[in-house]
């Protein structure tokens, strides 16, 4: 049920949606200061890796006037959303937002250099949490997968793509304004360029199968998953955090901290995290807890007590004094990525109706679509399938043996590069490139869409710019980021020992062509030889007998015993892999 207000509609929560500047706006009232939030629906993931961090250049030459302000507010920019937020007076909230929608219409686009140092240096000094790889593994070099990555391509943009990145995605239709108020602050202002509003990025993937599992660091155990949104699934978010903590730390007293956590990811769909921690040498025990709990959930092991705790601890929610103000952002949210948003009265109607057998469905759910990141051992035993380590296919092209390491090599194709050594292979395809990273002194780095990426340093490999040519040729410009001058002291140099060795055969090559030479010589005379006694027993009939026939067959197999080894010796020699 609504009713109309002089601002627009109002819910039976007690929001008033309405609209400012063509900016769709939800109002609540709430006692204190005024806390005020302008969305835009733009993230990391809406980025390529090749322009990665341009949202955030945007988000920081916006505010970049509000430097000296004793205003309380701030930027940030997620994976889907740019959130510019501030608390104060009515007219310090006006102030704010209107600076930053001005700021969005002239972006100071003098300051591009120094906000991209800015960047550079906040990056340095960002701690990464232990989930920080699972976006990268799960979803690739694309996309939502882009949140593991630096802002790569920081050196790439220009003036231009900064403007034209915040015309088209900073805009009014594109945006949520959210305001703890009853009323609109006097003088507000959020003139934006007209646009169209952005849906969230489709998903790309990395994974073959699912559930699956990689090594990461000692000591932590992760998994992610990514099921439907639902009332459900928070709930069940909220039980498999428990569990985990029951088992793992009252009981096991292995993890410290276990926990879990649901966050929507985008308009129909959330990722639920699951983390515990523990001592190296406890660390197996610890993962097979964690395995057991999720076991214990998909069997319906549950009990309706723990079901009838999760319900209470999450219907504590509307306790809040305040309920409307305090719902006020999800709302905003929700009407950024368009999801559909429930009243109080629906929500908990959903949560009263939740039951075990629907906990045991989210459960299986989280389960087939879970990714793990394991410390130590694998855990094929639970069921997991390993991630992929390294590529299947191979470019065929010429090869460059590495100066130091001649069981390392580097295979340059004009359809794209790998590079081989004895515990695997690695291949990216120039046409499924994310970023090839250029330095003057010839470095090149390319990122495939899969994550795996393959560096060629011409110090390593001693190969010229001209027999890189295929590379520059074949990667897409648009992926392409060109990198300033790097120290001489951070250029990969061969040790002076793998320098300094003589230019002719290496000690491996030297044997083989030894070996060569020892089966060569006799596969050669017992060949020729063979070869005449056929010829003769051929040209006189006469003279052929059960023991001649016998004699040549000796001689003939004599030969192929020497001759087959040295033609697979000499074959493997030919492809660079001896």
């Amino acid at each position: 049920m609504t009713t109309e207000t002089p601002y627009g509609h109002t819910t039976e929560d007690g929001i008033t949606h309405t609209t400012v500047n063509g900016i769709r706006t939800v109002l609540a009232p709430g006692s204190g200061p005024v806390t005020a939030g302008l969305l835009f629906r733009v993230g990391r993931a809406d980025e390529t890796l090749a322009t990665s961090g341009v949202t955030h250049l945007v988000e920081h030459l916006a505010l970049h006037h509000h430097g000296l302000s004793d205003l309380h507010y701030n930027g940030a920019t997620a994976s889907t959303y740019t959130h510019f937020h501030v608390t104060g007076t009515p007219a310090d909230v006006a102030e704010y937002l209107n600076g930053v929608c001005a700021a969005l219409r002239n972006l100071p686009l003098h300051r591009l250099a120094t906000e991209k140092e800015i960047l550079r240096t906040e990056a340095a000094h960002r701690s990464q949490g232990p989930a920080h790889d699972m976006p990268l593994w799960r979803y690739g070099s694309r996309g939502y997968g882009l949140t593991s990555y630096g802002e790569s391509g920081l050196h790439r943009l220009t003036p231009a793509d900064v403007h034209d990145w915040a015309a088209t995605w900073f805009t009014a239709e594109n945006a949520v304004l959210w305001i703890t108020s009853d009323t609109l602050p006097e003088g507000l202002d959020l003139t934006l360029p007209t646009g169209q509003w952005r849906p969230a990025p489709q998903p790309t993937s990395a994974l073959p199968t699912t559930p699956a599992y990689f090594r990461g660091p000692d000591g932590v155990a992760v998994l992610t998953s990514v099921i439907p949104r639902s009332t459900a699934g928070s709930l069940f978010a909220e039980l498999l955090g428990r569990e985990l903590f029951r088992e793992l730390r009252q009981k096991g007293g292995y993890s410290y901290t276990a926990a879990a956590d649901y966050s929507p990811r985008d308009t129909d769909w959330a990722t639920l995290t699951a983390y515990a921690d523990a001592l190296p040498e406890k660390q197996d025990a610890m993962i097979g807890a964690f395995v057991d709990v999720l076991a214990k959930l998909r069997a319906g092991r549950i009990e309706q007590a723990d079901l009838a705790a999760v319900r209470t601890s999450v219907l504590s929610q509307f306790d809040h004094p305040e309920p409307a103000m305090a719902k006020l952002p999800s709302e905003a949210m929700n009407l950024l990525l368009r999801h559909p948003s429930l009243s109080y009265a629906e929500s908990r109607a959903e949560i009263e109706a939740v039951t075990v057998a629907d906990l045991q469905r989210i459960a299986r759910e989280v389960w087939a679509s879970a990714l793990m990141q394991v410390p130590g051992r694998g855990v094929d035993w639970a069921g997991l399938t390993e991630a992929p380590t390294g590529s299947e296919d191979l470019v065929t092209g010429r090869r460059y043996s590495a100066v130091e390491d001649r069981d390392t090599t580097l295979l340059v194709a004009h359809d794209g590069l790998s590079v081989v050594r004895p515990n695997g292979r690695l291949t990216v395809r120039y046409a499924e490139c994310s970023l090839m990273q250029v330095y003057p002194d010839g470095g090149r780095h390319l990122v495939g869409h899969d994550g795996f990426s393959i560096t060629v340093e011409p110090t390593l490999f001693g190969i010229t710019a001209a027999e890189l040519a295929p590379v520059d040729a074949g990667v897409p410009p648009a992926v392409v980021v060109r990198m300033p001058p790097r120290d001489p002291s951070r250029i990969p140099q061969p040790r002076p020992a793998a320098a300094a060795a003589p230019k002719g055969p290496q000690p491996r090559e030297a044997w083989l062509t030894a070996v060569l030479w020892l089966l060569g010589i006799p596969a050669l005379l017992s060949g020729a030889f063979a070869a005449i006694a056929a010829l003769a027993m051929v040209s006189e009939p006469d003279a052929q007998g059960s023991d001649e026939w016998e004699g040549l067959v000796i001689i003939w197999i004599l030969a192929a015993v020497f001759l087959i080894p040295w033609a697979v010796l000499l074959r493997r020699r030919q492809r660079g892999l001896g």
